[in-house]
């Protein structure tokens, strides 16, 4: 089974740029669909960004223009490019993988914290 793990949170200054990375330990190709979703505090988890291996991909409005998916099937990874980041960015991010026969997983998420 895939197991997922995220990397590349911290802190930084609103406006600024991270670059969130899931890698996973097994092929990505058992995964229909890869997304990242976020937490925030006392707020539910809500889907961010999906990419399917056909390669449609599916934004929040509320990062549209700012956030850009990418999966690379060789390497096993799926990438979330965060730009423009605002303090309401702030959350726990996931790493999600929908498999062909009908399993979710999720990976450990990492945290994100814009500062104003």
């Amino acid at each position: 089974q895939v197991q997922l793990v995220e990397s590349g949170g911290g802190l930084v200054q609103a406006g600024g740029s991270l670059r969130l990375s899931c890698a996973a330990s097994g092929s990505i190709a058992s995964c229909n669909a890869m997304g990242w979703y976020r937490q925030a505090p006392g707020k539910q988890r809500e889907l961010v960004a999906t990419i399917t291996s056909g390669g449609r991909i599916n934004y929040a409005i509320s990062v549209k223009g700012r956030f850009t998916i990418s999966r690379d099937n060789a390497k096993n990874t799926v990438d979330l490019q965060m730009n423009s980041l605002k303090p309401e960015d702030t959350a726990v991010y996931y790493c999600n993988c929908n498999t062909w026969n009908g399993y979710i997983l999720w990976g450990r998420g990492t945290q994100v914290t814009v500062s104003s």
